[in-house]
């Protein structure tokens, strides 16, 4: 048997003549096609009526039936939901025991959405989608482009470039009364530079997790929240002070500093700040991993072992720049050798003697 189901997502039938749905029969869908057209001639819902009967009456070959269901107008979810329980009533009054199949009529892309929900009751032989011929493609074109619309990733990739490159012109008027007509197409293309690198890089998602990585250290209690701002500000100053012992040491010198005692300079100046930034940083995580019960004995390796390399930077540093001799540098990276293996076996002894875990009591 096949049912000719004409699909009314958004419930206009309903809406507009007051028919109780579902419909069932020929009968009834011719009069409330009628009842439709009477009440709203325009709307594209009474062609998917009488279309239905159409098709119902050009099938002779076996038994056919034509029934409307509607949805509700709003909410697509709710109008999918709405027109699968009507299915369902309709497919329950059938008094056959042939196998059902369904030839769906829609006047649209819009109704088509309700496709999986139909297919997930009776298989579909095929969809006939009504439209007015003078407004071919119409239809399907406005909800495209309302999809595009509705959904943010799209909407941003579209509506942002196209909104800065719509600034040009008021961008111009106002760069020629200021004198600076370069400034205009100089701001436009890092606009939307930034933006195209924004998109690449997926900043935008990072600065989301970030922000909520911060919310919830604030209110989980993070210490390595504190830690870690500490950290970066101690990087900083680790920087200025690296730049600007290459500065002092450029002017000492008599002649210019080559590429590796640039470096080394660099390193040499900001290591104490960068190994105490590494200290924090890795002392906050720990404190962290004791407090979430997932503390383990190796985890002290990490502020050790920053310690053990900025104990070899600063040796080879110094050996760079002459501030030690080979004696110093041999010093530093057996000393640094010998520290980071101390660490390992200790709290490796730790672990078999005390257990991998240590949760807080």
């Amino acid at each position: 048997m096949l049912l000719v189901l004409c699909v009314d997502l958004d419930d206009d039938l309903g809406r507009k003549t007051g028919v109780d749905t579902p419909v069932v029969g020929r009968d009834a869908v011719e009069s409330a096609a009628v009842d439709l057209a009477t009440a709203d001639p325009e709307d594209s819902d009474v062609n998917v009526l009488f279309e239905g009967l159409h098709i119902a009456d050009r099938i002779t070959d076996e038994s056919v039936e034509v029934a409307a269901v509607t949805g509700v107008d709003g909410s697509d979810v709710a109008a999918n939901r709405a027109v699968g329980e009507e299915l369902d009533e309709v497919l329950a009054g059938l008094a056959t025991g042939e196998d059902v199949r369904a030839m769906v009529v829609t006047d649209g892309a819009q109704d088509e959405s309700v496709l999986p929900v139909i297919r997930s009751r009776v298989p579909i032989d095929g969809v006939q989608r009504v439209v007015v011929r003078q407004a071919q493609d119409l239809e399907s074109m406005y909800y495209t482009i309302k999809q595009v619309l509705d959904d943010p990733e799209t909407r941003g990739t579209l509506l942002i470039p196209m909104g800065i490159l719509l600034l040009i012109y008021p961008l111009s008027i106002v760069a020629e009364r200021l004198d600076m007509p370069g400034a205009v197409f100089g701001v436009t293309s890092a606009l939307i530079g930034l933006y195209l690198l924004s998109r690449g890089l997926a900043l935008g998602q990072r600065l989301d997790a970030f922000v909520d990585r911060v919310r919830e250290g604030l209110y989980g209690g993070r210490v390595s929240l504190v830690t870690y701002l500490v950290a970066g500000l101690l990087l900083i100053i680790g920087g200025f002070t690296g730049v600007q012992t290459v500065t002092d040491l450029q002017a000492q010198a008599d002649d210019a500093l080559d590429v590796i005692e640039v470096i080394a300079a660099l390193v040499y100046g900001s290591l104490r700040w960068f190994a105490a930034a590494g200290v924090t940083s890795s002392l906050g995580r720990v404190v962290d991993g004791y407090i979430d019960g997932e503390f383990e004995w190796r985890h002290l390796n990490a502020p050790v072992y920053v310690l053990a390399i900025a104990f070899i930077l600063h040796g080879v540093c110094s050996f760079v720049l002459s501030f030690g001799d080979l004696s110093y540098l041999a010093f530093t990276l057996t000393g640094a050798t010998l520290l980071g293996l101390a660490s390992t076996f200790a709290f490796a002894l730790a672990e078999s003697r005390l257990g991998s875990r240590v949760n807080p009591t």
